[in-house]
Order: structure tokens, then sequence, then C-alpha cells
């Protein structure tokens, strides 16, 4: 508001500063009324003034309040699976960094080679020789990333089925990939010297997807308990432990800055928030993802940073989505994410599971071991019959190449998708997910192992329903020609008001002959396989 500063003049002054008046008392007595008048008016207009003043500033500042306060309640107001992204089914992101350099165990390698215990210390002073002449900083000039390719990355995603694609902006190990002004220690400037997710945002936005960001770095700040005589529990929340006389414990401000070595309020303030902050104003994701130990991160911390994303959303008229691992976001504005495991029931509220292609580490190794496209497939299939989507791991080389046999299982699983998709996009559960012996155990990602363990079979079915149809999906392909009942038609759990009016095996043209009995819908399979991985029945109802 600008200030203007009204000069007074002192003209007919007397020495003492007093007017000098030569008026009769008549005239002075009409001229005082006159003026009296006039301030009158003056001092009455100015308190208006002032008044409309206060309210227009006050109006003025209801209105350019921000819709979300950093608090629990206000930012509850969000929706946290908007249809979009209820819709989109399938996600793919990338682990992708410098811990792609050693490509050996998995991309914890930064942190475990410090710890003399491990094969993974053993095998770097064997490689590259001691931590104190090769420290994990080493690895990033070698980070080249020189057949890195946005542009094939973001069609190979669109063919694979994904409707929205991004990458792991920065895992543990404190290295950016984006241009930041924030860290020396970024992709533009280092390793590859390019802005990844830049690039990534354009190529896989102009490819009709939607944008996601993943950020890992809760870990980076080095923390430690007071315990001496357990060095793994020591250093349990801190990614690089401090070990003296190695790149961690460093007191180069350099160093400092990737290993995560500086005040915990400093840290909380410019790299995590401050990150998370520099990539919202960036790139605009649609989506952005956090992996597990936020709760390491201070609440006040996790509530500034989802009013300002969701604030910045408001601006640009975007619908985003805010993903969380563990209980460190409420799930009023969030979506629960379950890595490496799913539900085996439908969830009442939107749900996503991170899985990887691979059997082993998420980020690429030599030998790494990659799974089939059909059970990559089956698992996207049971997560969305219970109200879930995939968010998919690739794993690329340090020099930007996708494997080819990586590359391979996304294109068989989008081939399935794009013949079929119609069962799984758009799609919300039925009143049962499904039925067949195939169980899922119970549990997160603690219970990860027994999950990587379950083989769907082509006695497993799943449902999925939209615009009156019914989806049901063999995971596998059914024996030909025979007659399989699906129980929940059944007469005593069916809906009620559920007419069949038509069935039909997607793929196929062959008429598929049905009827309702009391155990269930009975119908004929087509006499041809239709597809190896998975059969879908459409069942049509009458409107």
């Amino acid at each position: 508001m600008s200030i203007i500063n009204n000069k007074l003049t002192n003209k007919n002054k007397s020495s003492n500063g007093i007017k000098t008046i030569n008026k009769s008392p008549q005239q002075l007595g009409k001229k005082m009324k006159s003026r009296i008048k006039i301030l009158t008016s003056i001092l009455l207009c100015g308190a208006v003034s002032s008044c409309t003043t206060a309210l227009n500033q006050q109006t003025s500042t209801l209105n350019t309040a921000p819709d979300y306060q950093e608090d629990w309640n206000s930012l509850s107001n969000h929706q946290a699976a908007p249809k979009w992204y209820q819709d989109a089914k399938l996600g793919i992101y990338l682990h992708w960094g410098v811990y792609s350099v050693p490509a050996y165990a998995s991309e914890w390698y930064p942190r475990w080679m410090h710890f003399k215990h491990r094969k993974e210390y053993k095998h770097h002073i064997a490689t590259y020789g001691e931590l104190n002449e090769f420290g994990y900083h080493d690895f990033v000039p070698m980070f080249k990333g020189e057949h890195f390719d946005a542009v094939a990355w973001a069609e190979l995603f669109k063919r694979a089925g994904a409707k929205f694609a991004g990458p792991v902006s920065e895992h543990h190990d404190g290295f950016a990939m984006w241009d930041s002004e924030l860290t020396p220690w970024n992709a533009k400037d280092k390793g590859p010297k390019v802005d990844v997710t830049g690039e990534l945002k354009q190529a896989i936005t102009s490819q009709g997807l939607k944008f996601i960001t993943t950020f890992h770095h809760s870990r980076n700040l080095q923390r430690y308990n007071k315990s001496e005589n357990a060095p793994g529990e020591r250093f349990s929340s801190s990614h690089f432990p401090y070990f003296k006389g190695t790149p961690p414990a460093s007191t180069d401000p350099e160093l400092a800055m990737l290993y995560g070595n500086m005040p915990e309020d400093e840290w909380n303030e410019k790299i995590w928030f401050g990150k998370l902050k520099e990539v919202i104003d960036k790139y605009q994701p649609d989506i952005v993802w956090f992996d597990s130990w936020l709760n390491q991160v201070p609440e006040s911390y996790r509530k500034k940073f989802s009013a300002y994303y969701l604030n910045e959303a408001k601006k640009l008229n975007k619908e985003v989505v805010i993903i969380r691992k563990q209980n460190d976001l409420p799930l009023s504005f969030s979506v629960d994410d379950l890595e490496k495991s799913r539900k085996n029931h439908i969830g009442q509220q939107p749900w996503m599971t991170d899985e990887t292609i691979s059997k082993g580490s998420w980020s690429y190794t030599e030998n790494l071991r990659v799974k089939s496209a059909q059970d990559v497939l089956h698992v996207l299939i049971d997560v969305v019959s219970k109200n879930g989507t995939m968010l998919l791991n690739v794993s690329p080389k340090a020099n930007g190449i996708i494997p080819e046999n990586q590359q391979a299982v996304l294109l068989k699983m989008g081939s399935w998708l794009e013949k079929y998709g119609e069962a799984i996009y758009a799609t919300r559960p039925w009143y049962t997910f499904g039925e067949g012996p195939t169980k899922e155990p119970e549990g997160h990602f603690k219970n990860h192992r027994e999950f990587a363990k379950v083989k769907y079979t082509n006695q497993d079915i799943r449902y999925t329903t939209k615009q009156g149809v019914i989806y049901a999906t063999v995971l596998g392909t059914p024996t030909a020609n025979q007659k399989m009942t699906l129980s929940a038609f059944a007469k005593t759990k069916l809906p009620k008001n559920t007419q069949i009016s038509n069935i039909t095996a997607l793929g196929s043209n062959q008429t598929i002959s049905w009827q309702i009995t009391e155990t269930g819908l009975e119908l004929t399979t087509p006499s041809r396989q239709v597809d190896e991985m998975a059969t879908v029945f459409k069942i049509e109802l009458d409107s």
C-alpha cells in the first residue's frame, strides 16, 4: 500500500506561527462555521474512506487466502483420489540414478557399502578400493546416461498401457534427478548433465499421460540413536552411516549436502521441503508419491508440503494426488500405498501397490531377473478388482537403456491391455472382487515374500464393472469348450435387479451359451484359446 504525505504550507502565519485574522465577528463566525462544516465533511469522508479501505483490504485478504491451511482438518477438504486417478489403474516409474552405476545387489548399495559385514562392502573394496579413496560420490561422474531418451521411454510407457508415469525424482542417496538450484548434486549439473525430470515431464505429458514424481529423500538426513553396540540399529533411520574417515562423515560442505550431514532444522527446510517445492514449482506433477520414513519428518513440515502442493494445484486448476506408504499422512486427503503387497478384500477407499518388474533389486543390477508379463498382468487385474491401482517399477541401466527383457514384458502386457483394457480402465469393483482357490496373505511389505509366491490359475476369476457391464476375467486360459460356473452369480448371492442380457468373450466371435442356476452363472468357454495370459467375459446387463 502506497503512503501519500501531504505537505502543509505556513502562508500568512505570524512569527509565533498563528495566522493573522482581520475579519468582523460576524464574518469570523460564518467563516468558522464554514470551516467546521468542511472539516467535519473531511473527517467523515476520511473515516468512511478508512473503513472502506479496511474492508477492501479484509476482503482482499480473504480472497487471496490459501484454500488449504497447514492443518489436517483443512487438508481433508481435498479429494484424495479424483476420478482420473481412479480410472487410470496403471502407472510406471523408474529407479534410475547414481546407484545404477555399481549395478550390484540393489538400490541400497549407497548405504550397505559402508558396513563391513555386508557383501556390498566387500564388493566395493575389491572393485573400487577403500571408502576414503572411492566414495559413493565418485560414482557420479560415471553416471553418464548417454543413451537416455525421454521420448522413447514415454512411448514405451504408453504402449505398455500406463496412464501415468515419471521418475524416482530422488532416492535416499541425496542425488536430485532434476535441474536443482538447491544442491550441486543434481542430474543437470553432474552425471548425465540432463534435466531428467524436466525431459520426462515433457515427453510423458506429450503422450497424454499424467506425470508422477516420487520422493524417497526422507531418509537422507543423518539421524542416529545412542547405541554403540548395534551399528545397524544405531543408523536405522539414516541412509548414510557416520563412520569416521568415510565420505559421509566429511565436513566438506558439498559432500555434506549429498550425504545429509547437516543440522536437522536446516535439512528439513532447505532439503526436504525445499526440494519438494522446487519440483512442484518447476514441473507441476499430477502425483507426488512418498516412500517410507516420511514419519521421520516433523509433522509441521508434512502439513507445510501438503498445503503448498494442493494450493499450487488449485491455482492451476489441477486435480492432484498425494500417495503415502505408512501411517504418516491422513487418508482423508492421501492415498495409501502397499509395497510389494496388496489387499485380499475390496478396499473401501482407492489404494495403490508399488510393484517392480524384477524379482530382486528395484534398480538395475547385473543379471537382474525379470518377472513374466503374465505374472505382472495378473497382479494388476487382482489389484484393480479390489479398488486399487498399480505403480510398476522399471530398472534402466546407468547408460539410460531399458533392457530388452524388461521392454518385452511391458509390451506384452500393453498388447493385452490394448485388446482387453475395457475390463480394466475406468472400472470399479463389483460387489465381490472374485473367486477361486488362490488367496493372498495378510499384511503389508513385511510379508512381501509370501505375496511374491502367489501364482494365479485359470480357476481364479476377478470381477470389475462399469456402465451396465460386469467383466469376469479368468487369470489364465480356461479349458476350451467346457462349462464353467461363476459362483458369484448364485441366486443367493447375486445383488437384486441383476438381469443378464448377453455374454461375450472379448477377442472371440463365438457365441457364448449361458444360464443362471442356483449355484451360479454357467457358461460355455470358446472352443479356441482367446489369450494365454487372461480371458475376459463381458457380461452385459439389462438397462
